[in-house]
């Protein structure tokens, strides 16, 4: 287990020390957190899991506790992006029925840019705040709910260590989403240039927790993380809908894990109460269960929360995921596009690795997903370890970073024997 305490940086005493549990060097996550060391409000310490990398203003796997501050890009620009993983009563499956499990998903929701369209039903959108952000933009939200997006984004089909069929999903509040986030950044640039705070950077602009302004962003994330797992209740049904259609009847759905890591919450730490930031990081308490997913091309776990020191260390926090080793346009710009081909197809797995341009979602962008586990091996215990058959995936579908028109406030070739237990419907 690698884990290391920072006090110094280029030789100058840090206010608060770093705890760091990445093994390689990764200068743009430890410049990011030195900043954040910088803030007075933040306390005891900064804690980066594992699979850290350079984000906006925090880094992704990075968590924070700030006393009375919230803090909009160390909850990240995807408020509430979140993993499910359900369990299926199948024992194995042919690449055929992926297949065509994939297809039937594909008709049901909308990847990339693409949204529903007509608008979707949750009862969640009658209790909307009356948030100026939030009502400007409910009307095209109500077509994003139950869509995946983009980027990281997924749905995969995976093959358990406990005999069973899984599936998992990865996503977060699309675009309304978005715009809340861009807009409570702005204005809290806005208000930290009216009060002339000097910031170690732009992007650590804050909000007062008790200010007005302060209490709105809190509303409005709290409603984002429940648009979230409304959208991941309502792609989960879409895809178990998929499986029934693939094999002709329901299909049995075991147990649904579910956890957020794009998020902020109010708790006790080292006698303190604190606003903890978790910008692409799960809670981990004793007893919780969590989801780190690798790449498409890498295994998935399920762990659960362990009680000791290295917890409270880690503001009673776990790695997200397996967490990018290289930029975007880097990977499109190094990396093999036939090398990443084969890496996948000699595992069996049928990918979305079409072009050049996907490559930022090949495998070889991401850390081994089994040493960024390794790391945290002393604050949680694998429950579940899940073997990829196949993913869908839109790497080429981002969105550009506060863009200039924001102006409102792949599958298994194995042979797999499938058998069918009893069955019933998700939801």
């Amino acid at each position: 287990m690698n884990r290391r305490k920072i006090l110094f940086h280029k030789k100058q005493r840090l206010r608060i020390p770093i705890w760091d549990w990445g093994r390689e060097h990764d200068a743009g996550a430890l410049s990011q957190a030195v900043n954040i060391t910088k803030l007075p409000f933040a306390r005891h310490h900064v804690s980066l899991m594992a699979d850290r990398h350079q984000g906006y203003g925090m880094p992704i796997g990075g968590v924070a506790a700030f006393d009375n501050v919230i803090m909009p890009n160390a909850v990240g620009v995807d408020i509430g992006c979140s993993m499910t993983a359900v369990r299926t009563s199948l024992k194995g499956m042919l690449a055929d029925r992926i297949k065509q499990i994939f297809s039937n998903v594909r008709e049901m929701i909308p990847i990339g840019k693409n949204h529903h369209k007509t608008p979707q039903y949750w009862d969640g959108f009658e209790d909307a705040p009356d948030i100026p952000i939030i009502q400007d933009n409910l009307s095209s939200a109500r077509k994003q709910l139950g869509t995946l997006g983009g980027g990281n984004h997924f749905i995969e089909i995976q093959q358990a260590n406990d005999g069973h069929i899984w599936f998992m999903i990865h996503s977060g509040s699309r675009n309304i989403g978005y715009r809340v986030a861009e807009f409570y950044h702005k204005a809290a640039i806005e208000q930290c240039n009216k009060w002339h705070i000097k910031l170690p950077h732009k992007d650590l602009a804050y909000l007062p927790a008790a200010s007005d302004m302060g209490k709105e962003y809190i509303e409005a994330m709290q409603y984002m993380l429940k648009f979230s797992r409304e959208s991941h209740r309502q792609m989960a049904r879409s895809v178990s809908q998929a499986f029934n259609l693939a094999f002709g009847h329901h299909i049995h759905l075991l147990n649904t894990i579910y956890v957020k890591h794009n998020y902020a919450a109010l708790e006790n730490h080292y006698g303190l109460n604190l606003w903890v930031h978790r910008k692409g990081a799960i809670r981990m308490r004793r007893g919780d269960v969590g989801i780190i997913p690798g790449d498409q091309g890498r295994k998935s776990y399920i762990v659960e929360g362990k009680e000791n020191k290295f917890q409270r260390i880690a503001f009673y926090s776990a790695p997200h995921g397996a967490g990018r080793i290289m930029g975007r346009e880097q990977a499109k710009r190094e990396l093999n596009l036939a090398d990443e081909v084969k890496f996948l197809e000699d595992q069996g797995i049928v990918h979305t690795l079409r072009n050049q341009q996907n490559l930022d979602e090949a495998s070889g962008s991401y850390k081994n997903i089994k040493t960024v586990v390794d790391a945290h091996n002393r604050q949680m215990k694998r429950l579940v370890v899940l073997t990829p058959l196949g993913a869908i995936k839109d790497p080429g579908s981002r969105r550009k970073r506060y863009g200039k028109k924001s102006v409102k406030p792949a599958l298994a070739n194995r042979k797999r024997v499938v058998h069918i237990d009893d069955i019933s419907p998700l939801y």
